[in-house]
């Protein structure tokens, strides 16, 4: 296996921006690093389960990528603005937006949604890995660290909210607004 272009695909892919950073920065910015730590490990365990279900299954994937690609998009595109819209119009403080926005269930969801995970978890497996292994512990190994780089991903990510929530909150509207115009591109950027 070639490491190099492997590392930089996993690093650059679950470091940039995407709905799994941005939300966790939010969460985390609202609710509290702590507190919003079980959002961050639903998206752990749905990124685990994404990555698991590629793995063992991505030569029956790939054959049917083609014909639902247009339907996973315009899923992950909505599904995207919608918690692009709910993040613009959100409010600290509501005990119920707690509740739904910051649930281990709802990071779960995200993922079985979130294209960009899927892209990644297909493309690792069936570009980086199944060529030189077909060992089931390896390949749960290789699942295990891809969804521990995105929990240190989205760690990072909610770090920064959490230690910026002072000035987000100051700024509630614009940084709500910010976040909100960058899952609305994480979504139109799915057409690009």
């Amino acid at each position: 296996m070639n490491w190099f272009p492997f590392l930089s695909y996993v690093l650059v892919s679950t470091f940039t921006p995407g709905p799994n950073n941005i939300s966790s920065m939010s969460n985390a910015g609202r609710y509290g690093f702590g507190a919003s730590l079980r959002y961050r490990l639903g998206i752990f365990c749905g990124f685990f389960t994404v990555q698991l279900l590629a793995a063992l299954f991505s030569a029956t994937l790939l054959d049917y990528i083609p014909a639902a690609q247009p339907y996973m998009l315009a899923l992950g595109a909505a599904y995207i603005l919608w918690m692009a819209w709910k993040t613009l119009t959100s409010r600290s403080g509501g005990e119920e937006t707690s509740a739904a926005d910051n649930a281990f269930l709802s990071g779960v969801l995200l993922q079985l949604v979130n294209v960009k995970v899927i892209i990644f978890a297909v493309t690792t497996m069936s570009t980086f890995v199944l060529p030189y292994t077909r060992s089931v512990l390896t390949l749960g190994l290789f699942t295990l660290g891809l969804a521990g780089t995105a929990f240190v991903s989205v760690n990072c990510w909610a770090a920064f909210g959490a230690v910026f929530s002072r000035a987000l909150r100051r700024h509630e509207r614009a940084a709500n607004a910010v976040m909100a115009l960058l899952l609305a591109y994480c979504a139109l950027s799915l057409y690009l």
